[in-house]
């Protein structure tokens, strides 16, 4: 499945019914911040005015930078954040309308119990 496809094919989980590829779309999305690493990733994207270098989660985050590119992949695959190359450093940054969209997904304000 493709990045921006993930994202954009998500249908709100309070929405009358899913059908398996929105299920599955919106599960995708879900996994990639199902790890408390990938969860401070976005935390830090989200409060970051400017793109961050990838070398700036290690210490950050405590984590080799095999582990902080694995968790940045995910990110990126899931067409959560966008990676731009600047020389041999790598810099992330949120997509907002990504970001947008996940809040809608998420809404369960109009579900029923």
């Amino acid at each position: 499945m493709a990045a921006v496809e993930a994202v954009a094919c998500c249908a709100p989980l309070s929405a009358p019914r899913l059908d398996e590829s929105e299920a599955a779309a919106t599960a995708e999305l879900f996994k990639a911040l199902a790890d408390p690493a990938r969860v401070r990733i976005v935390n830090t994207l989200a409060t970051s005015d400017e793109p961050v270098c990838a070398c700036e989660f290690e210490p950050a985050l405590g984590l080799s930078q095999p582990t902080v590119s694995h968790h940045l992949k995910k990110l990126v695959d899931a067409g959560l954040v966008d990676r731009e190359q600047r020389g041999k450093w790598a810099y992330f940054s949120l997509k907002r309308d990504a970001v947008e969209k996940l809040a809608v997904v998420a809404d369960l304000k109009g579900a029923c119990c």
